[in-house]
């Protein structure tokens, strides 16, 4: 993906959770990174379906997720569990990040 190892990853989310006193202020600085780096809009495949994932959200439930749409219906998949294609749209280490914090 991006040559980053754990403690590569660890530091990447540390640079995005410098400031956070707590997980949500931690969460919120990593979703700040995903939604600003992550190359969007792409296309990927999602339980054998082609969506387009054009935005990224926290989810109620304080997930980061990625809002997929297809022919007029939107949903939201989890980050972490989105498929992502090949090449990977820029930023993704940001998701690799995230992943690592979320352990």
């Amino acid at each position: 993906m991006s040559g980053l190892d754990s403690a590569g990853f660890a530091a990447v989310g540390e640079v995005a959770a410098v400031d956070a006193c707590t997980e949500d202020e931690q969460l919120t600085g990593l979703f700040s990174m995903v939604e600003e780096h992550l190359g969007l809009p792409f296309t990927t495949v999602v339980v054998g379906v082609g969506v387009t994932v054009d935005g990224i959200d926290l989810s109620l439930d304080g997930r980061i997720v990625a809002v997929c749409s297809y022919g007029g219906v939107r949903q939201s998949v989890g980050i972490l569990d989105l498929p992502l294609p090949g090449p990977v749209p820029g930023g993704t280490r940001w998701i690799e990040a995230y992943r690592h914090w979320a352990g």
